[in-house]
């Protein structure tokens, strides 16, 4: 998991400082942690209009946050998920609907927040063509994947990204990255996160519940248990 954490630039500025926000951080993230569904609890999220990947009534569903510049997300959706997908998702047992928790380039205080664009240009797909758009969307940004610490999902370059998506209309695509239409969705994703005490990507809770890996064993163990297999 690509965890949510205090920049490791400018260390060397001001050592009492950093020791006070290295301090706020540690307790700041105790505090989220302590907060989140780790200990079995489970957490309620509001999935209305929400990307699915699955059937609306199958009888687990499955809260996958992620970060589009997150290496971990990547290997989640690319060597994890097709596994989880046909033994659970395509066979009914389970459904996934996907949030955004956009903090990387934040984190690594990048002068362009493109882990929030990124997220901004899956939203303006599935806006457009729904869930189908949307997964052909995440598929492209997951595979065009950069560096962590390097812009590279700029607006022109999601446009030229959004051209490999069957369906989109192009202009219209164009028009919501530039007027930041979806920016506001992104944000509501965020919150929840936070709300729910999410600390990095990917975070995936079934039904509620928050699972402590990601790899396709995990995941379906948790669905298993979930759905009393």
């Amino acid at each position: 998991m690509t965890r949510l954490q205090g920049s490791n630039q400018n260390r060397t500025v001001l050592v009492i400082g950093t020791l006070i926000a290295a301090a706020l951080i540690a307790l700041a993230l105790f505090a989220v942690r302590g907060k989140s569904s780790g200990d079995g609890k489970s957490v309620s999220f509001n999935l209305d209009g929400q990307p699915v990947l699955g059937k609306a009534n199958a009888p687990v569903t499955l809260v996958v946050f992620e970060d589009f510049k997150c290496p971990n997300c990547k290997r989640f959706e690319e060597e994890f998920l097709p596994e989880i997908r046909s033994k659970y998702i395509d066979t009914g047992k389970a459904r996934l609907v996907s949030l955004n928790f956009p903090f990387i380039a934040q984190n690594n205080q990048l002068p362009v927040d493109d882990s929030k664009l990124a997220a901004q240009a899956a939203e303006c797909a599935f806006v457009q063509g729904g869930n189908d758009a949307y997964e052909r969307m995440k598929a492209i940004l997951f595979r065009a994947q950069g560096p962590e610490n390097e812009v590279w999902a700029s607006k022109s370059r999601l446009k030229e990204l959004a051209g490999s998506v069957d369906g989109l209309d192009q202009t219209k695509f164009n028009t919501c990255i530039d007027n930041d239409e979806t920016a506001a969705a992104v944000d509501a994703d965020e919150r929840q996160a936070e709300q729910a005490g999410v600390t990095g990507t990917p975070s995936i809770y079934v039904n509620g519940k928050l699972v402590q890996s990601y790899d396709a064993a995990t995941v379906g163990a948790a669905i298993d248990a979930a759905s009393g297999s």
